[in-house]
């Protein structure tokens, strides 16, 4: 019988997950080509034989997605396989609509034949929409149950946009890991404060390696979910975080529906900067569509970092950097250096003037963005023009809201301050008494903590 001919559509990680869970060693599928979205420079790549298995002695070529139509006809391919995230209902539809047109299936993947079994409790983060406060939910959750006396092991949704035999398995336990891995700023972003924190980060291409290292050294996983695509393993319990500011998005962005209805809580963030009514919203849809999950309210605390007095902020003009992500695919026209400034009355300066390169074209691509700079650099020669543009605006002041601290990589003319958040709550449950709860029931991590109290 003839293998199935299959184009996965991807952006350089849930689509090598789904080829590693399912089609790998499978003799009744053949993976013809991958293509690549969202993320810049990632396609005209191959993924290599040595990962992809002894089906594929000459890997797989890496396309961009502008071409798929022709690679249907090309290939003769019989099914299309969407995976990646954080796509609107009516984008996912109209890539279906696409496939249909040119003669083969479109197909998304559930979670029976992806999902990898953990042989230690796992706590997953994920979200309904990028920017929507995994990040710092994450920091607060592993520091919490690492005050629990838990060597906590933290294993990130991938980001391999690099040299993929280099990235196949990969352990961050130091900022100079970052360094020999020539990660790029979305990684450093999701790695260095973890590693500030004391934990090790785990990432990579093939998650089941991955798993098997992060557990020999670990007594609880953390999944520090990407985008809003949905875990890699199988969650003992699972915290989806929905955002106050883009409410109604939890119903209808993919896969955040799926996160939002397979929550064992939803944390609402980002409450004081939203209308009363949009909080409601989110809870009316939390009742409808996942009325089991408990409802954690929270906001993030922003303050300024080494002491500096945002008074200073008044009147000035002000370059405010965010994350990349959040900003560009994520849609958001703002982030926490923004607020800052706001806060304390500075004028944010517009950066399109000054941008050059890739930057620019950044700003031409996502036509949403005005007064923020997306913190974009995802090679050397992207960086350097990121330097360029910052080095060329006119501000007294630049406000780094990214969780990485770009002092450390960037040559600025001007005082850059970085800004720091973190999780709040207000009222209860917090998510202090969702974790204890979840510690003191599951059978998954009763044995852990036992065997902890011998130790003692």
């Amino acid at each position: 019988m003839a293998r199935q001919k299959v184009i996965i559509l991807g952006a350089a990680g849930r689509d090598f997950h789904n080829f590693n869970t399912f089609f790998r060693d499978n003799p009744s599928y053949e993976v013809v080509a991958f293509t690549a979205e969202q993320i810049p420079g990632i396609s005209n790549r191959v993924f290599p034989s040595q990962i992809a298995g002894k089906l594929y002695p000459r890997g797989i070529r890496i396309y961009a997605e502008e071409e798929l139509p022709s690679l249907v006809k090309k290939f003769d391919a019989d099914e299309v396989i969407l995976a990646y995230s954080d796509l609107s209902h009516q984008e996912v539809m109209e890539k279906a609509a696409r496939v249909l047109a040119a003669g083969a299936d479109f197909k998304l993947m559930g979670i029976k034949h992806t999902l990898l079994q953990s042989k230690k409790p796992v706590i997953a983060i994920c979200a309904v929409r990028t920017g929507a406060g995994k990040s710092p939910t994450t920091r607060k959750i592993s520091l919490y149950l690492k005050q629990k006396g838990l060597r906590v092991g933290i294993i990130r949704h991938p980001m391999p946009y690099g040299n993929l035999k280099m990235q196949d398995v990969q352990r961050f336990k130091t900022l100079g890991d970052l360094d020999k891995q020539e990660c790029t700023f979305e990684e450093r972003e999701e790695y260095e404060p973890h590693i500030r924190n004391g934990f090790t980060v785990y990432a990579g291409v093939d998650y089941e390696r991955i798993l098997k290292l992060a557990e020999g050294e670990s007594d609880i996983i953390l999944w520090d979910g990407g985008n809003n695509d949905l875990p890699f393993i199988k969650a003992d319990f699972h915290i989806t975080i929905a955002d106050a500011r883009r409410a109604g998005h939890e119903t209808t962005y993919y896969p955040g529906l799926t996160n939002f209805m397979i929550a064992d809580v939803i944390m609402i963030n980002k409450i004081r900067t939203a209308e009363p009514k949009d909080v409601e919203l989110i809870k009316d849809n939390a009742r409808k569509f996942n009325p089991r999950a408990k409802i954690v309210l929270a906001d993030m605390k922003r303050t300024i970092a080494d002491g500096f007095s945002g008074s200073k902020l008044h009147g000035k003009n002000v370059l405010a950097i965010e994350d990349g992500p959040t900003t560009t695919h994520g849609g958001m026209s703002f982030g926490a250096a923004a607020l800052v400034a706001r806060t304390y009355g500075s004028k944010l300066v517009d950066p399109r003037p000054y941008a050059v390169g890739s930057i620019k074209k950044v700003f031409e691509k996502f036509k949403h963005l005005s007064n923020v700079l997306p913190a974009m650099g995802y090679s050397d020669k992207q960086i350097s023009e990121l330097q360029e543009t910052i080095n060329r605006a006119k501000a007294d002041f630049v406000l780094i809201g990214t969780p990485v601290d770009l002092r450390r990589i960037l040559k600025i003319n001007k005082p850059m301050l970085k800004v720091n958040y973190e999780v709040e709550e207000f009222g209860k449950p917090t998510l202090v008494d969702v974790l204890d709860g979840f510690l003191r029931s599951h059978k998954k991590v009763k044995p852990v903590l036992g065997k902890m109290g011998k130790k003692k």
